[in-house]
């Protein structure tokens, strides 16, 4: 059985992780090599894509951090979690929603959408 909740957990972890290294070794560990991520801003596959997006959202945001907000929840290798993304201590500015498609336990596929972004 799927523990969506660790899931969405190591989800956000990767997407905090600063040392580009053990990024790549998140995610090694918890997603497949053949993954993709999707929004409506940016697209990346496999482990150098993800890390990419990764990469370049954490430079554009250098004080923001995600968080999980509410409880991830899903079926078998379907997970659907919501997140924030601000600095730390304020209400996130930005906010999501992910649906994550599994194959052994491990991220194959992320479709993002974007519940709510600041003008400009």
């Amino acid at each position: 059985m799927t523990d969506h909740i660790t899931v969405a957990r190591r989800y956000i972890d990767l997407w905090n992780e600063r040392t580009a290294s053990r990024r790549r070794e998140l995610l090694s560990e918890n997603w497949t090599a053949d993954a993709s991520y999707v929004d409506p801003l940016m697209k990346g596959d496999g482990h150098d894509g993800v890390d990419a997006l990764i990469a370049g959202v954490q430079q554009r945001f250098p004080d923001f951090k995600f968080t999980l907000i509410g409880e991830p929840n899903g079926y078998g290798d379907h997970v659907r979690f919501s997140w924030g993304l601000g600095p730390d201590g304020v209400d996130s500015p930005i906010k999501g929603t992910d649906f994550a498609v599994l194959r052994d336990g491990r991220i194959k596929s992320i479709t993002g959408f974007l519940d709510q972004v600041p003008a400009g």
